[in-house]
């Protein structure tokens, strides 16, 4: 596994990041839906396995799911896994803390 930086510090990441509001992250042409929740971070493939549309562009629920803007379909920002099982799980990506970055695992 490849640990990349992504942002200059955990703490620069709480300023920048919205809570619940997922983010797009391009990190060596992958597509990756980043979310500050609770103050944890999470890393998601940015493709909803349903139909393709783009996870960034959806919300956060109250169950921690992100959800997808065209149809629906949730997913656990923990696990990858679709609520309902409609569709295929998601890939997930390790987020790691440090004191001089915060870093994706790919």
């Amino acid at each position: 596994m490849e640990w990349v930086k992504i942002l200059p510090s955990g703490s620069d990441a709480r300023e920048k990041l919205q809570e619940n509001k997922p983010q797009l992250l391009i990190v060596h042409g992958k597509r990756i839906c980043l979310v500050k929740r609770e103050n944890q971070f999470f890393a998601v493939s940015d493709k909803c396995t349903h139909n393709g549309e783009s996870l960034s562009k959806g919300m956060v629920n109250f169950a921690g799911e992100v959800v997808c803007p065209w149809h629906g379909h949730q997913f656990n920002l923990k696990t990858g896994r679709e609520y309902q099982e409609r569709s295929a799980d998601l890939v997930t990506f390790p987020i790691r803390e440090e004191d001089d970055g915060l870093y994706i695992g790919l």
